[in-house]
């Protein structure tokens, strides 16, 4: 299993929210280049990076750190955050990005997730972000009335290898993650499936690699002090 330790990116410092709640943001580290070496140094291959401006307003205002962060870490950087169009994903690619991800566009314009898995293959994700079953979008402010497994079914259709479910209520809480609907969706698509949201401790990132999740992203756990993570990336196996 991939362990992808996350940077989320909002007005170029490196933050972290409560449930996506964007009055809880808070500065957790003073650099994210810095911060990404650290990750490096744990035995990470790859990074899990979000831009938090872009995913509210579809304005990315984070370029140069990502890509400082490709160019001076050697990490490979998957990033979400206010991709909506193909050349959003041309000028992502660009920074040095290895892998993209389609969040609220998904839902809006499942057209344009099929011409990015046309053109970019595997190195297109989706993210499915549900609160209560339900899709969220706009940064997870927006409902769109559709059930998380159907709209997973519905990117497979189209596609798409890669899903990062995360259930909102549990993110950024240290409270587990949502192994249920986490188990329900593995069994209900053949996409590969990365757990978000709610990672605490050790024992959760052995619970996911044990229940066959093909990545975990961690992310205020290690802020948090309350989690290892070069334990971590070796529990979770080969970082390939």
């Amino acid at each position: 299993m991939i362990v992808l330790p996350a940077i989320d990116l909002k007005d170029g410092r490196c933050v972290r929210l409560l449930r996506g709640d964007f009055a809880t943001v808070h500065q957790v580290a003073d650099d994210p280049v810095e911060t990404a070496s650290i990750f490096a140094a744990a035995g990470a291959k790859q990074i899990h990076m979000v831009d938090l401006d872009g995913a509210k307003d579809g304005t990315r205002k984070n370029a140069e750190i990502v890509q400082r962060v490709a160019s001076e870490t050697g990490l490979k950087i998957e990033l979400g955050g206010g991709i909506r169009c193909m050349a959003d994903l041309e000028a992502v690619f660009a920074l040095g990005v290895h892998r993209a991800v389609i969040g609220s566009a998904a839902v809006s314009d499942p057209d344009f997730v099929a011409e990015a898995v046309k053109t970019y293959g595997e190195r297109i994700a989706v993210g499915v972000d549900a609160l209560d079953g339900e899709v969220k979008t706009a940064g997870w402010v927006a409902g769109s009335g559709l059930n998380y497994l159907d709209f997973a079914k519905q990117m497979e259709a189209l596609g798409v290898q890669t899903l990062i479910f995360t259930d909102i209520a549990t993110d950024g809480a240290l409270s587990g993650p949502s192994m249920e609907r986490l188990k329900v969706l593995k069994a209900a698509v053949s996409c590969r499936i990365t757990a978000s949201g709610g990672v605490a401790n050790n024992q959760d990132i052995r619970d996911l690699r044990d229940a066959q999740m093909d990545a975990a992203i961690i992310g205020k756990a290690f802020y948090a002090g309350t989690i290892d993570l070069a334990l971590a990336v070796k529990e979770a196996g080969e970082q390939c």
